[in-house]
């Protein structure tokens, strides 16, 4: 199962085109940039690097140095000396870096998209909302951010790799992993077999989703559970677990799993797949994209 790939990154300076609310809690926002000719993806589960301003600020304050956004850039790629930099600005002043994943890639014009998955903003929500959804909630034609993203299509932050003899795909992302889950649904072909689980905290945050798989997709709505992404809230709901334990699935000799969202129900739903399910955990692709109580500042002081 193991794949060579190319890991060069780079930093890209972009605005925000426009942006459309999908749902309740989710909101796209399509980028555009005079360099992202040079960004490059075959899509999937493609991880970014998202660096955004302050309230006030015109743009995010990023320490990157002429060149470091240039193809082949070994700085942008291996962190080098940028991120020191950034980490020695004031906590005010130094721009907010969060984790997405890439939804769409167009040509002509060169644009992506990305979804926000929003928390904290509606009036009475139980949790407070981080810097990203409150930027994501307010952001208009013109806003600037900066994205490390990828120059090659075949790069290390793309996690799904099913092995070619897959015979069934299985799929759980919480709303956090819905625009990755999303867009690998999209690229599968039409002789592929999937059963798919995604968590969202309204029903008016459920998508119609095209895809040629032979696919069965199952929406689970939360309600008005709090599920917090925040460091504040209430603990992530067990409907995940048990809706995959609950579930027949379809007969395969060589099913390959990937899951993501919360870590601590990424890695119980692991352990059933492996342990009840049977699933080679080397066929399974987990990704903790948020941990319960935590900020990502603070999961990545633990890195």
């Amino acid at each position: 199962m193991t794949t060579a790939v190319a890991a060069p990154f780079r930093f890209f300076t972009l605005q925000v085109v426009r942006t459309r609310r999908l749902g309740p809690s989710l909101v796209r926002v399509t980028f555009a940039g005079p360099d992202l000719h040079a960004f490059h993806s075959n899509g999937r589960d493609q991880s970014l690097s998202l660096f955004l301003p302050h309230p006030g600020q015109p743009e995010p304050v990023v320490p990157i140095e002429p060149g470091w956004g240039s193809p082949g850039s070994s700085e942008a790629e291996s962190g080098g000396s940028w991120r020191q930099g950034w980490r020695e600005l004031p906590d005010d002043v130094r721009a907010v870096m969060r984790s997405y994943t890439l939804r769409a890639l167009r040509r002509s014009p060169d644009e992506i998209d990305i979804d926000f998955a929003l928390h904290g903003v509606q009036p009475g929500a139980a949790t407070p909302a981080g810097p990203a959804s409150l930027w994501a909630s307010r952001a208009a034609a013109g806003d600037r951010v900066v994205l490390l993203g990828p120059a090659v299509e075949d790069n290390r932050a793309i996690r799904f790799r099913p092995p070619e003899d897959t015979d069934l795909v299985v799929i759980w992302g919480d709303e956090t992993a819905v625009p990755a889950a999303s867009a690998i649904l999209e690229s599968l072909p039409a002789d592929t077999r999937v059963r798919a689980w995604l968590e969202v905290h309204h029903a008016g945050d459920v998508q119609d989703l095209v895809t040629a798989a032979d696919a069965e997709i199952t929406w689970l709505v939360r309600g008005d559970v709090p599920q917090c992404l925040n460091g504040v809230g209430g603990a992530p709901t067990p409907m995940a677990v048990e809706a995959v334990r609950a579930a027949r699935l379809p007969p395969a000799e060589a099913p390959y799993a990937w899951i993501a969202g919360e870590s601590g129900q990424v890695k119980e739903l692991r352990r059933h797949l492996v342990r009840e399910r049977g699933i080679d955990r080397r066929r399974v692709t987990f990704v903790g994209y948020w941990r319960q109580g935590l900020s990502e500042e603070q999961l990545r002081e633990q890195e």
